[in-house]
């Protein structure tokens, strides 16, 4: 028998490992066991996973619920609405014991609007607006909680000068659009129809809202992108943090055997099992924020807790999208590794990164967008491709700054110490500093495409008024403040502290007396009443005394200055006070125009309105004699007076507690195109805070990766100031990086969303208030993480376990 004789044969190859379903499962679970006892390491690296993960999750139900509380916001507006009686708008209610006669009073307050109204029941049983268990007496008031509790505090002393009654109920939620909204109900006992008044028969309009105009349809898209694709970006950054000491362990199981693919799906589990940990912390902060949202008010926008229910479709969405997400984003990751038994290579090609691909998905986004074609202003939008555009661009962003990252930090020599610290750790791994910076970029974009998208379609939502606000700041009118107590409120108005003057008229109507034929219109002509410093501002007069009387006829309008001067006859009687001739008690009353009246034209008041007719100063014609004359001053103020406004609302609730009273503009807005405004800004606040959290977490985890680096920096002298500056230019050069990104892909997405609507581009700087925003936030970043900075770097960090 000779040796080879003696050889055993060899034993048959061991069994290839199971590849399917059950072996990608079981794989799942062993990456989630190593993950849940993964000691103190490992429970860090799950929880600041977690933690991102949360914040991200949190943001996202918050954004599912939008739908369910714009529909009970709507819905508690609809209920508190007068009540149509007929499809007639002009209808009349007619007197029944539930009827309640009441004026809108509402006011402002330093910036903040006070809706009100004036009530008076009208029988026993007066019908009651929703939240209001009894209507308020004559002097009483029932107030919303905010408003009861603002005109408690010393904030609200000047208000309590304008409604001085006693509060005796408080409007319960269902009467409330928001807990923080201020409205309140007034009772009285004089209120009539006559003073402006109207009758109510009930309350709950049940017609349906009116539907939202197709670019504001447009805007609303794109916020919702804008504020969402950054989460979605934070979700998935979040997902990768301990990255570096993950491929280290996956090594450990390569040398015991594990082949690639069976590490692939460790790391998804432990990323899984992190996501999902997020998951259910999300919910915990979505719960606990909801509990604190009616407390809360972000640019004047509230919620109540109960009205904060996530869509059951797009909260199982960001159930199900979460988890898959953090296992599909790990399993792509780790696609550019090749993790060995005896260690990790990243990016160990020798080609770098593609670009032709990255820059394939924002062109994309914007031929999508390019080719969906002009929105109309009548109309229905497709939201498809206007999100999935935006989506594409916005995601086409974030796919190119790793690439442009990269390309220029390799090109970087030289400089100072901390220069060149920071430069060759962004050489040596920029991947986690252009995740960490992905999400600001995105937001950054986004909002410069808003931005631009707001200014070029917001001539469509705004009018020009014609009001100069130069020449007065205040208009003021009132049905109530008539005949002798008219000179009275415009002096009233002059003592008001802050006003510098008051054009104050008195107004009403003269008619040419005796007898017509039957069918013929009447002569009849306006009556203006005033000082001569009021009439010089309506009226192109040269000299002007007390007593003086002028007749003003429009400019260029013969026909109307022949009607005119078919009552107001030089030297002839005019008849005042004719319209309320016919009441008991009441006469009409003749008064002779003199024959040596000059004609003037008209000059337009700050309102933008023509006064014509007979005007006369107070010594030709006392306005006490005129029982039913109205009255309106327009108010000029010293805006460098602290709540000068206050004080002339004051005033003016003290004359007529239902005076009508608004500033002056020379463009009103829109009132849907402004609650978007105050959406989006809201939102945006939100995201904002999100993504300085996301950078200072991400921070924090790489200050924790490279920890025993910076001990043993710090060992051998280097001073920490020098870290220090390091951590701030490793962070500020992907940021202006990125920034600079945001800007170009943001002008070309405005640009391309302005295309869409069929406006013009009007201004190609708005991205620069978003610069500063994205600089103060990276400032703020790096000073917060300053303090773990300091820790780290003490020189037991060289301890291992």
């Amino acid at each position: 028998m000779t040796l080879l004789d003696r050889t055993k044969a060899p034993d048959a190859a061991p069994p290839r490992p199971a590849r399917g379903f059950s072996s990608f499962l079981r794989d799942l679970a062993l990456g989630i066991r190593f993950a849940a006892a993964g000691g103190r390491e490992g429970w860090i690296r799950t929880l600041l996973t977690a933690v991102g993960v949360g914040l991200g999750v949190a943001l996202l139900l918050t954004a599912a619920s939008a739908p369910h509380l714009t529909e009970e916001r709507s819905a508690r507006s609809q209920a508190r609405a007068e009540r149509a009686e007929s499809d007639d708008p002009d209808a009349v209610v007619e007197k029944s014991d539930t009827t309640v006669v009441r004026i809108n009073v509402t006011t402002e307050y330093r910036g903040r609007t006070i809706e009100g109204y004036l009530m008076r029941p009208d029988g026993a049983h007066p019908v009651r607006p929703p939240g209001v268990a009894h209507l308020p007496g004559a002097g009483e008031m029932v107030a919303s909680p905010a408003l009861k509790k603002l005109l408690g505090s010393s904030e609200g002393s000047l208000l309590k000068e304008r409604l001085p009654y006693r509060i005796t109920g408080t409007i319960a939620e269902p009467g409330l659009i928001s807990p923080g909204e201020l409205l309140f109900y007034v009772g009285s006992s004089t209120l009539t129809v006559g003073d402006g008044g109207y009758r109510v028969g009930g309350y709950g309009d049940s017609s349906p809202p009116e539907p939202m105009p197709p670019m504001l349809v447009v805007l609303v898209i794109l916020i919702c992108v804008v504020l969402l694709m950054p989460v979605a970006i934070f979700i998935a950054t979040s997902v990768r943090f301990g990255g570096d000491r993950r491929d280290r362990r996956l090594a450990a199981l390569r040398l015991v055997g594990a082949d690639i693919r069976t590490t692939r799906r460790i790391a998804a589990g432990e990323a899984l099992f992190g996501a999902v940990l997020g998951l259910l912390a999300g919910v915990a902060f979505f719960l606990t924020g909801r509990h604190f949202m009616g407390s809360v008010e972000v640019w004047d926008l509230s919620a109540f807790p109960a009205d904060l229910v996530p869509d059951p479709l797009l909260a199982g969405l960001v159930v199900v999208a979460v988890p898959s997400a953090a296992v599909l984003v790990t399993l792509l990751a780790l696609r550019s590794v090749a993790i060995e038994p005896l260690g990790v290579v990243r990016g160990g090609r020798e080609r770098g990164r593609r670009l032709w691909w990255r820059l394939l998905v924002p062109v994309a986004g914007l031929a999508v967008l390019l080719l969906t074609g002009k929105v109309e202003t009548h109309g229905d939008v497709n939201p498809y491709p206007v999100a999935g555009g935006a989506v594409l661009v916005l995601v086409g962003l974030a796919l190119l700054l790793p690439w442009l990252i990269e390309a220029c930090v390799k090109r970087l020599r030289g400089g100072p110490v901390p220069w060149q610290l920071a430069t060759r750790r962004l050489q040596l791994g920029s991947g986690a500093a252009s995740r960490a910076v992905s999400g600001i970029t995105v937001a950054v974009a986004g909002a410069v495409a808003l931005q631009m998208l707001f200014v070029a379609v917001g001539d469509e939502f705004s009018r020009l008024t014609g009001q100069d606000a130069e020449r007065a700041q205040f208009y003021t009118f009132s049905e109530v403040v008539t005949g002798d107590t008219a000179t009275r409120t415009i002096e009233k108005f002059r003592a008001t502290e802050g006003v510098t003057g008051v054009i104050g008229m008195v107004e009403s109507f003269a008619v040419k007396p005796g007898r017509h034929k039957k069918g013929d219109a009447q002569p009849t002509t306006g009556l203006t009443i005033g000082d001569c410093t009021t009439l010089r501002e309506i009226a192109r007069i040269d000299s002007c005394r007390d007593g003086d009387v002028f007749v003003v006829h429009p400019e260029n309008d013969k026909e109307q200055a022949d009607w005119i001067d078919q009552t107001a006859r030089k030297g002839e009687p005019v008849e005042l006070n004719y319209l309320m001739g016919q009441q008991p008690g009441e006469k009409s009353m003749l008064w002779t125009l003199p024959a040596d009246t000059p004609t003037v034209t008209t000059r337009r008041d700050p309102m933008n309105e023509e006064h014509t007719g007979i005007m006369a100063t107070v010594g030709a014609i006392d306005p006490g004699t005129l029982p039913h004359a109205t009255t309106n001053a327009q108010i000029m103020v010293d805006q460098s007076v602290k709540d000068v406004s206050e004080y002339v609302r004051n005033t003016a609730a003290e004359l007529d507690p239902g005076m009508r009273i608004a500033a002056l503009t020379s463009v009103a807005k829109d009132r849907q195109y402004l609650t978007v405004q105050r959406g989006l800004q809201a939102g945006a606040t939100a995201t904002l805070l999100l993504i300085a959290a996301a950078m200072l977490v991400s921070q924090l985890e790489q200050l924790r990766e490279r920890k025993r680096l910076l001990s043993v920096l710090v060992a051998f002298g280097t001073r920490r100031s020098t870290l220090g500056w390091s951590v701030l230019w490793q962070t500020a050069v992907p940021v202006l990086i990125g920034l600079t990104v945001a800007v170009v892909g943001g002008l070309g997405l405005g640009a391309a969303m302005i295309r869409m609507v069929g406006k013009k581009v009007t201004d190609w700087w708005l991205f620069l208030p978003m610069l500063g925003a994205g600089a103060a936030l990276i400032l703020l970043v790096t000073l917060l993480s300053l303090p773990p900075l300091w820790r780290m770097m003490r020189p037991d960090g060289l301890r291992t376990e």
